[in-house]
């Protein structure tokens, strides 16, 4: 009976490896959940169903977009982090994840850690938007008016934790002033108080920003990136308008849960690669404003670690931790 135990425990052995094999060779059989933590309508939701209709296509499974709004996306990537690691549940993560990491301090996740990092989609700039009739006609308005009357210039924001809420800090920081950041429960609903003349100005994303740019019913006075966006050409970086340090650039992409299998991780890594090459997703990506570009697991893992502790300095120096 002994020899026949130890037999049965070294066929159970050498089968547990062998199952997450076997899984991954199947993948995908049934239908894929993609989630992101923000609101219908904003850039994260438009791609989240941009690039869930074409990987659909070459993973041969339906891809279901749910979002689940709340804390700057927190509230997706906390219920994500306790998912199956088995690749039918995915994250469309962007770059308001590692600021939300850097300010909650009671998070329910780690926001590395926790996440199987596949690839990025895209990278793409914010605007500062002014309405169209704004007496702010420059960054250095703005940051005048802002020192006249200190906490009296006021920002919309996607949310307390937002990368539109940490780069109002930077913003602050590095100008010397005291801005005002107003949270909404996502960035559209912060455009719609922009143009109701609730507030000042918003950093808005590119995708975001386009259509009421191309209306004339917001001006954009500054580019957060290093460089001038191609699409229009005539706004100044914030670099070029007095805080030549000066840099945000977000990004969107997918991540399994941690310990996804590798097959799993690398299959989806492929469909990506592919998904953003296709000539239709790739124009649409682009006329959001975005750099098309992906990356290996690695690299993206690595920009989530750099913008961490990159917002984690802000955090500290702004004195902003949410519960």
């Amino acid at each position: 009976m002994k020899g026949r135990a130890v037999l049965v425990y070294l066929a159970f052995a050498i089968a547990l490896p062998a199952a997450p094999l076997a899984q991954a060779q199947d993948y995908p059989n049934r239908l894929i959940k993609l989630m992101h933590g923000f609101p219908p309508g904003g850039n994260v939701d438009v791609v989240a169903r941009l690039l869930a209709n074409e990987m659909a296509k070459g993973l041969g499974q339906s891809i279901v977009v749910e979002g689940k709004p709340g804390q700057a996306g927190s509230l997706a990537a906390e219920t994500f982090a306790g998912t199956e690691p088995d690749g039918y549940t995915l994250l469309l993560v962007t770059g308001a994840h590692p600021a939300t990491g850097a300010v909650y301090k009671k998070l329910k996740y780690r926001p590395v850690d926790d996440f199987a990092w596949i690839s990025t989609a895209a990278f793409y700039p914010f605007v500062v938007c002014v309405r169209k009739d704004s007496e702010l006609k420059t960054l250095s308005d703005l940051l005048q008016a802002a020192r006249a009357k200190p906490g009296g210039i006021t920002s919309g924001t996607a949310g307390l934790g937002s990368i539109a809420h940490m780069t109002t800090e930077l913003i602050s920081s590095l100008g010397g002033v005291q801005l005002l950041p107003v949270p909404y429960r996502g960035e559209a609903p912060a455009m719609t108080g922009l143009l109701s003349g609730d507030v000042n100005f918003v950093v808005a994303t590119s995708t975001l920003a386009v259509p009421h740019l191309r209306s004339g019913e917001v001006r954009g006075i500054a580019i957060t990136g290093k460089t001038r966006w191609k699409d229009f050409p005539e706004i100044p970086t914030i670099a070029e308008s007095g805080l030549p340090e000066f840099e945000v650039i977000s990004w969107s992409g997918i991540a399994a849960p941690a310990n996804t299998p590798k097959a799993i991780v690398d299959r989806l890594h492929a469909e990506i690669q592919r998904a953003i090459a296709v000539p239709d997703v790739h124009g649409r990506l682009e006329s959001f404003g975005a750099e098309v570009r992906g990356t290996t697991p690695a690299e993206m893992r690595a920009l989530v670690e750099r913008q961490l502790a990159l917002w984690t300095k802000v955090a500290r120096q702004s004195s902003i931790q949410l519960d």
